[in-house]
């Protein structure tokens, strides 16, 4: 029995570490997608906050950039290690709460799911908030079990960094809370000063984002309450929640999602071994998160991506019922039948989706093809770009812009010798770019634009240059055997910029009207 349990966590490290090395070399298979191109230029700017998210993806990608060099495999290890290591602490919970059987059940589930495979490769703010949930979920167990100094500040300090990894992190606290207060066995832990030192902790990691942002008229809180739906009339409505249903299921796939909302039920009933205390707390720390953008998606639309994090620990209680019981009552054959249909269509799904965005292998029609839309084609407008950016009349007193951060993110990353680009927010939203090029930089400059529009974007052109070219056109093919593009770029020389980089509000009331940034 014992040499099993040994052999369990042996394989359990194992198919983590496999999984952790795949995703580091496929990271390098594909090009960057425009937000982790956008991180990516963070990184050139470093501060203390962003407009739309907190910092830490930048630091991280120009920490990575700095040692490996400027390639999508460096841009992505942050992510690719961070979902290493949340799929670390979520064995080792299952391994000391659980048993060895979990734990290898937890390994195989979270690396099947296909949100944690986006997650451990995209390098976006999801992986690195990954790591700090489960490592702040470890700790705080830890800390209620053992109520040591070492487990409160180490369980802080993963929230310190999950706050400077995306906001969302801040649900995991009140859930850790309430699960301390309605536990009869560790409810004396919340009258000592140990947790709140540890969250205090975090909160001294996360202050100086505070004050950045009050500095700078609290963009990022009124662009999160702006996408929250802040700026819409108050409605309760179910247009959204159908569509935000399927975005979990398909994100988890169907059958894991099944499964996940069926622990959830099992805890909740009290259909857990008596005294194991961890199956409730599993719960507080992963159906809050869930359960929070269900009720925001009867408001407002919600990505399916927002509540991500709250799978990081309903896995391992899903590992636990469904994925093996170490000796504790067994598991009833339809579930079993249910766990491995479970894990073998969560793989499917993802072996797919991967295969598909290096190898487009799925009878998709161009027009509808996400993964072909937002990959291909970037390093051919970048080579493009630069060639026509040297031919302009003075190419050191010529910028590069789209009319967005997304084009002029992956312009900076694709365009040779990774120039600094613009976005020219004026009639779009603003972002971050707001905060780095002001139009006395580049006024009277010559400029290189690229939009996906050729009529109604030369229009806007005009009223910012005093002379645009007619835009020349760069089709961008999926497979060579395609009859039609996924996509076609515009490229426009426009020369003489006279002004007119910062977003103009058509509505005043818009929440997102002052801007930190504003002259």
């Amino acid at each position: 029995m014992e040499a099993s349990k040994h052999r369990d966590i042996f394989w359990a490290w194992i198919w983590i570490a496999g999984f952790t090395l795949f995703r580091l070399w496929y990271s390098g298979r594909f090009l960057l997608v425009a937000d982790e191109t956008n991180y990516w230029q963070w990184g050139r700017y470093l501060d203390w906050g962003y407009y739309d998210q907190a910092p830490l993806i930048g630091w991280a990608i120009r920490l990575s950039t700095e040692l490996l060099g400027r390639t999508e495999m460096a841009v992505r290890l942050p992510s690719v290690l961070a979902i290493g290591v949340a799929s670390a602490y979520l064995v080792l919970i299952a391994s000391r709460w659980m048993g060895s059987r979990v734990a290898l059940s937890t390994a195989i589930l979270t690396q099947s799911i296909l949100e944690f495979n986006v997650g451990g490769i995209l390098a976006t703010p999801d992986g690195l908030q990954a790591a700090a949930w489960a490592g702040a979920a470890y700790h705080v167990a830890r800390a209620y079990e053992d109520d040591t100094w070492r487990q409160w500040i180490g369980a802080g300090v993963w929230f310190g960094v999950g706050m400077l990894s995306k906001f969302t992190m801040v649900v995991f606290l009140p859930g850790a809370f309430m699960y301390g207060m309605l536990s009869r066995i560790h409810r004396t832990r919340l009258s000592g000063i140990k947790p709140y030192v540890g969250v205090a902790m975090g909160l001294l990691m996360f202050l100086p984002v505070i004050i950045w942002n009050a500095q700078h008229h609290w963009d990022s809180v009124r662009h999160v309450a702006f996408i929250g739906g802040a700026n819409e009339g108050f409605a309760l409505h179910i247009k959204f929640i159908g569509d935000f249903i399927a975005s979990q299921a398909a994100l988890v796939s169907p059958v894991v999602f099944i499964l996940a909302v069926w622990a959830w039920i099992r805890v909740l009933r009290g259909d857990f071994p008596k005294g194991e205390w961890i199956y409730l707390y599993l719960l507080w720390t992963s159906l809050p998160m869930i359960a929070g953008f269900v009720l925001l998606s009867f408001h407002t639309r919600v990505y399916g991506n927002w509540p991500g994090a709250g799978y990081l620990t309903v896995s391992v209680l899903t590992a636990a019922y469904f994925g093996g019981q170490d000796g504790r009552a067994g598991i009833k054959r339809i579930e079993r039948r249910l766990w491995n249909w479970g894990i073998g269509i969560a793989f499917a799904m993802t072996a797919v989706v991967l295969i598909h965005a290096v190898y487009p292998i799925l009878p998709i029609p161009v027009e509808i093809d996400r993964a072909a839309a937002e990959i291909d084609g970037w390093d051919l407008l970048g080579k493009e770009v630069g060639t026509l950016a040297h031919q302009m009349p003075d190419p050191s007193h010529t910028f590069i812009f789209g009319l967005d951060y997304q084009m002029a993110s992956e312009l900076a990353f694709y365009t040779p010798g990774q120039p600094r680009t613009v976005s020219i927010n004026r009639w779009e939203r603003p972002n971050v770019y707001d905060f780095w090029w002001k139009d006395d930089d580049i006024r009277g400059w010559n400029a290189i634009g690229v939009t996906y529009d050729a009529q109604s974007h030369l229009s806007r052109l005009k009223q910012i240059f005093e002379r645009v070219d007619p835009p020349e056109s760069l089709p961008i093919y999926r497979k060579k055997t395609d009859r039609s593009p996924v996509k076609t770029f515009y490229i426009y020389k426009c020369y003489g910029f006279k002004g007119g980089l910062r977003w103009i509000p058509s509505d005043a009331s818009d929440i997102r009207a002052v801007s930190a940034a504003s002259p």
